[in-house]
């Protein structure tokens, strides 16, 4: 039942509406009436007014159909997180085995659990919690923000604050450590900053350093010769000189060897040697892993190096003495000759002499074990490595030279005449003449024929000896035994004999 819906100016005005309202329905009060002063009946519903009820809360609203009034025993406050009200210094009963709090038992014992309880030492007494029990209304139970200190997150803006303001200062660092380097290389090689102009559209695109433009000409491109140096698409590197026999003044490239074997290509080179040599005598030291140890490491080896080389040097001039003291050093050796015999031509270029020496890796090459010549794996055959020197196939075993290449050899021609031998035994021998014999194993004669007649009469009399010899009874007193056999009465026993190897022996007659 809906009613007028009226606006009322205090929780006073509502209350006596009501009051009203109940006493007119009881008939105790007069009715209402509207301006034109017709009754108004309370079981026709009325219009609301014209502004939404929720627009305005000073307007008429369905406040009063909600439970406005708030307990006075809810609370909003929240527990006091980490406070202590009592502490005691020997253990009570009833306490904390653990920690000897008397808020809590053993079960729910917070703290690392002790190898000796308080219960037993009574030392070190845990203070008591303060335990607090809160009446929440509805939406206190539901308010996932409840009892949260709004000043504990300045902490994580303090946080947030201090790494910008770190990574702020350090990008500082870095761009006036740039400066100060681009200034350096500018006093130091002035001459080698040039301006890059010539690009597809025109104009200058900065300053570079040492950088091939597109319009020079390719490495690959050098010296079209088939048997020139080797251009490897792939990682765009030519480790030899493509012109060897121009003038080393007037080319620019002469290969990527060039740049690996001075600079810091090669001090990067010895340090690499450095850690697999110190690796391989116990060091725990690995380039990749730890750079900066190796690099530190082979600085201090260079420096007792060099200390040591010193202190032999002086050690053997204070023996000997030092004649480069007394007399020049000769000019052979300030120019630093040998015995090493190198050939130029015309040009000063190198014919024989320098050839370039195969690199060496750290495993272990051209080892002869047990009188081999070889090394494993030098030799293969059937599926099967082993060494050329003695044509071996089983690894770490004794060379035995040509002697032991003629003995397989002969071991395997045996074999092969053996297998052979083998095979034309084991042929098929040709089939024989299929034969029929008699029963009492003589050769049947070709012309021979059974008469069908004779043959069921003797069947018969077959039939009679054996039931003869199964009953006793049936034997006659008088026996005439006749050693003439026929050939129809030797068919009929083979063809009535038993066989005792045969499964359906049981089933016959």
């Amino acid at each position: 039942m809906a009613t007028a819906s009226v606006a009322f100016k205090s929780r006073e005005d509502h209350r006596k509406q009501l009051e009203l309202e109940e006493a007119r329905k009881a008939g105790l009060a007069p009715a209402e009436v509207d301006e034109d002063g017709k009754e108004i009946n309370p079981h026709i519903p009325q219009y609301m007014s014209s502004a939404p009820w929720y627009l305005n809360a000073e307007r008429p609203s369905l406040k009063h159909q909600r439970k406005w009034k708030s307990d006075p025993n809810y609370t909003k406050s929240w527990y006091d997180r980490g406070a202590k009200i009592f502490q005691a210094e020997k253990y009570r009963k009833g306490a904390c085995e653990n920690c000897g709090a008397m808020t809590h038992d053993a079960k729910s014992c917070m703290e690392r659990p002790r190898k000796k309880g308080a219960k037993w030492t009574s030392m070190h007494i845990a203070p008591d919690e303060k335990i607090e029990t809160f009446e929440l209304d509805y939406d206190g139970k539901r308010d996932r923000w409840n009892g949260y200190d709004a000043s504990t997150y300045a902490r994580v803006i303090e946080r947030y604050e201090a790494r910008d303001e770190a990574r702020r200062k350090y990008l500082k660092e870095q761009q006036l450590k740039k400066l100060e380097e681009k200034n350096c290389k500018n006093d130091g090689e002035g001459g080698e900053v040039e301006k890059r102009v010539r690009t597809t559209g025109g104009g200058s695109t900065g300053t570079v350093r040492n950088l091939r433009i597109r319009e020079d000409t390719a490495k690959y491109l050098l010296n079209l010769d088939v048997n020139s140096a080797y251009y490897d698409p792939k990682t765009r590197s030519m480790r030899e000189d493509p012109l060897p026999d121009s003038d080393p003044n007037e080319k620019f490239y002469g290969g990527d060897n060039q740049y690996r074997q001075s600079g810091q290509a090669l001090e990067f080179k010895q340090l690499n040697i450095h850690a697999w040599e110190a690796f391989d005598k116990g060091q725990d030291v690995h380039m990749q892993a730890a750079p900066s140890q190796a690099e530190l490491l082979f600085r201090n080896y260079k420096v007792i190096k060099e200390k040591l080389k010193t202190k032999t040097k002086d050690t053997i001039m204070e023996k000997y003495g030092n004649a480069a003291t007394e007399e020049d050093i000769p000019m052979e050796l300030l120019l630093g000759q040998s015995e090493r015999q190198v050939e130029y031509d015309r040009a000063g270029r190198i014919i024989k002499g320098m050839e370039t020496s195969l690199p060496k890796s750290k495993y272990e090459e051209d080892v002869f074990i047990n009188n081999h010549t070889t090394v494993w794996g030098s030799w293969w055959k059937d599926h099967q490595w082993g060494y050329k020197c003695c044509k071996q196939t089983i690894r770490n075993s004794y060379c035995t030279g040509a002697a032991g290449i003629e003995a397989a050899e002969a071991a395997t021609d045996l074999m092969k005449s053996n297998i052979a031998r083998k095979a034309s035994e084991d042929a098929p021998a040709p089939p024989a003449e299929e034969k029929k014999h008699v029963t009492w194993g003589t050769d049947v004669p070709e012309d021979l024929v059974l008469d069908e007649k004779r043959l069921t009469e003797a069947l018969k009399k077959e039939d009679e000896r054996r039931r003869e010899e199964k009953d006793e009874r049936k034997r006659k007193y008088n026996v005439r035994w006749n050693d003439e056999v026929t050939a129809e009465e030797m068919e009929a026993y083979r063809m009535k004999r038993v066989h005792h190897d045969d499964p359906m022996k049981d089933f016959l007659n």
